[in-house]
């Protein structure tokens, strides 16, 4: 299975993007502030988008959470990096907050979008995620 993030809005506070399943839309995404490629120099704990590239994803156990979810592995600067639900970019830390966008910085039915993405997730094998 391939997810594709295409982030298309960047702000001094987050960024928008599109998340696809195998080439079809399936829901809008927010994420912290996109800082550039070299996070040595510019990541802001908690408060940067994590950089381009392609990922290896897998379900596994979050003990913040205390429940397996979609975790991206391997990420220059950064650990514990999830696909999880919320609403705004504080509610992010780095990851990937999944819903359906309601307005510039903002996404309304997160719960239901990532339960929704997670029984797609669970079957899954091989997940890769292209973020771009």
């Amino acid at each position: 299975m391939k997810l594709t993030l295409q982030r298309y809005l960047f702000t001094n506070d987050y960024t928008m993007g599109l998340l696809f399943i195998d080439g079809v839309y399936f829901c809008d995404t927010i994420e912290d502030k996109y800082r550039g490629q070299d996070l040595k120099k510019t990541k802001v704990m908690h408060e940067t988008c994590i950089p381009y590239g392609v990922y290896t994803l897998k379900i596994t156990y979050s003990p913040k959470y205390k429940k397996n979810m979609p975790q991206i592995l391997d990420v220059p600067y950064f650990t514990g990096v999830r696909i999880h639900s919320g609403n705004t970019a504080k509610d992010s830390s780095g990851c990937v907050i999944v819903g359906i966008k309601s307005e510039n910085g903002k996404v309304l039915e997160s719960r239901k979008t990532y339960n929704a993405l997670m029984k797609r997730l669970e079957t899954a094998n091989n997940i890769k995620i292209d973020i771009c």
